[in-house]
């Protein structure tokens, strides 16, 4: 593995380079440059499965993390491909005409968190969340429990217990 990711610097200019184990290594790339990379990490690397595409919000510093998990059966090695993308204009070219289930991983992070694919098949339609008006429930800026307070009624007979103060009086009944 350490020979293809010193073959991907060179090719992709890339310096951020960490490999983790022996059969696992995580690349960050620019956001023009990550489609081809996992293209080529397919076509030419033998990188043929796409495990997941996934994303994770860096609300402070107004970003979001991509991160595409590729795995080569015939190495039995796995490569994440991280790309940073502004939150604010949250938009990432589609791998859908490499792997045609990327569509799938596109449509929930384009409902979960808002981020656009565009040309990506159906990403457009609801997925899971038929009927939301509000903004992306994954994304750190939605408050959760405001939403619940707002949208549910408060049953009767229900209590609600301090985490905390509920697993001491659990763990140790006798204090």
């Amino acid at each position: 593995m350490k020979n293809l990711l010193q073959d991907i610097e060179q090719r992709f200019s890339i310096t951020g380079v960490v490999q983790q184990r022996a059969d696992l290594a995580w690349i960050t790339v620019e956001k023009s440059k990550a489609i081809s990379l996992i293209g080529w990490l397919r076509d030419y690397a033998g990188y043929s499965s796409l495990t997941l595409i996934t994303a994770v919000d860096w609300l402070e510093d107004g970003l979001f993390q991509l991160t595409y998990l590729l795995n080569c059966p015939k190495d039995r090695t796995e490569i994440g491909v991280r790309v940073f993308i502004d939150r604010e204009n949250s938009t990432m070219d589609s791998a859908h005409l490499l792997w045609e289930s990327s569509w799938v991983y596109q449509r929930e992070l384009k409902e979960m968190f808002g981020i656009h694919f565009p040309g990506s098949p159906n990403v457009d339609e609801s997925f899971i969340l038929e009927g939301w008006d509000n903004i992306p429930p994954y994304r750190r800026d939605f408050d959760t429990k405001k939403y619940s307070e707002e949208t549910y009624f408060p049953r009767p007979g229900r209590s609600s217990n301090d985490p905390a103060e509920y697993m001491k009086s659990k763990l140790y009944p006798n204090d």
